[in-house]
């Protein structure tokens, strides 16, 4: 089962999204739905907000007056996190039960304004942000909801901002045109990664870039990329893994690299990467193992052993090489990366090497292969570089 995070600002469109998916096939548990369940009259949750709030935030007949309370929650923090603490157990209680009975081989869309406020994001095989100019969603929460702008604003500031929600997004979906567009992007989502994702993830597939070799110039996105990649691999494991580190050339500013995540995970012993619950953890979120004899080429002549899962994800390439924590293979991943992003002349040296490889017209197992003996080459630098 596909887990994606569906999230954007108040006003973006994320409910119109999450129709269209739904329209697709997805499983929508809309989060808003949930939270309005678990206040309904009779409901526990109920009682404690008057207790706490009062008649104030009741209409007439006894029911909740959601405008009322969000006037008082939104301005003062301390009054949402009381509410939060009220109605957050029951909510994350009925999501459960109803993620719970979604089928298998289903991709499941969590519609939640609050991903990127609470760091949920690693709960999640993916999440998609819907994106529109601040400008814009006042305006719709003024015209279609009909809240004063001072209210529409409060709200708003109250989120997070567009440049943590962007570090959050493995998919940034833009809202600022036409619905007509805006469906058309969420079918080609759909068709491109969401369904191709899930099949992989069922069948326990890895997505593979073209075996001819490209090497891209350097991308802002990886090291967000990095950073989502190193914590669903730390949600997914938890203490079983010792380290969790984005390595390679995408782990270093302004590198020329290959379009694939390198993530190194240090474990105490490779035996336990072989546990079934180790390579199930990471199976489940996403990373399916890779089986075979993994290892690299040592620069002491010996071979370092290690273990290999790749990403299912097809629109995020991505390499996980396990490896014992300060053995030979794990200190010289680190050290290379590090000595690399500390020094300039390095970062060009490799660079040209990897123009020059690429002009060949190198597949990428040669291509990898081709760059053994300049590794060698620089062994010496990069352990004097390293403070170990």
């Amino acid at each position: 089962m596909l887990r994606v995070g569906l999230t954007g600002g108040i006003g973006s469109g994320k409910s119109t999204v999450a129709k269209a998916l739904s329209a697709l096939g997805a499983v929508v548990v809309d989060a808003d739905a949930v939270a309005r369940e678990v206040v309904e009259p009779g409901m526990p949750a109920l009682s404690a907000i008057r207790e706490r709030f009062g008649d104030a935030v009741f209409d007439p007949e006894g029911a909740l007056d959601r405008p009322a309370l969000g006037r008082v929650v939104f301005t003062d923090p301390s009054a949402l996190a009381d509410l939060e603490g009220i109605t957050h157990p029951a909510i994350w209680k009925r999501t459960a039960e109803l993620m719970n009975a979604v089928p298998a081989n289903a991709v499941v869309v969590h519609d939640m304004p609050l991903i990127v406020e609470k760091d949920m994001g690693a709960d999640y095989h993916l999440v998609i942000v819907v994106g529109t100019d601040e400008e814009e969603r006042l305006a719709r929460l003024v015209r279609e909801r009909g809240m004063t702008p001072e209210d529409a604003q409060s709200r708003i500031d109250a989120q997070a901002d567009d440049e943590a929600r962007r570090a959050a997004a493995d998919i940034w979906l833009d809202n600022n045109g036409s619905l007509e567009r805006l469906d058309a992007e969420v079918r080609r989502i759909w068709a491109e990664r969401l369904e191709p994702f899930n099949e992989n993830l069922i069948h326990g597939i890895r997505a593979r870039r073209p075996d001819a070799l490209a090497v891209s110039e350097p991308r802002a996105e990886w090291a967000a990329d990095g950073l989502r990649l190193v914590a669903r691999i730390k949600r997914a494991l938890g203490e079983r893994a010792v380290t969790v580190d984005h390595i390679g050339s995408t782990a270093v500013p302004g590198m020329l690299a290959k379009d694939v995540i390198d993530v190194q995970i240090g474990v105490r012993a490779l035996s336990d990467a072989d546990a079934p619950d180790f390579v199930e953890a990471l199976s489940r979120m996403g990373f399916p193992r890779i089986e075979g004899e993994a290892s690299d080429n040592g620069k002491d002549g010996t071979r370092w052993p290690k273990r290999f899962h790749g990403s299912a994800d097809p629109g995020r390439v991505a390499h996980l090489h396990v490896r014992e924590v300060d053995s030979p293979g794990h200190r010289w991943a680190l050290d290379f990366r590090d000595w690399l992003r500390s020094d300039e002349a390095a970062r060009r040296e490799y660079s040209d090497l990897k123009q020059e490889l690429a002009s060949r017209g190198l597949t990428t197992s040669q291509y990898a292969e081709a760059k053994e003996p300049w590794f060698d080459s620089v062994h010496d630098r990069v352990s004097s570089h390293s403070p170990g």
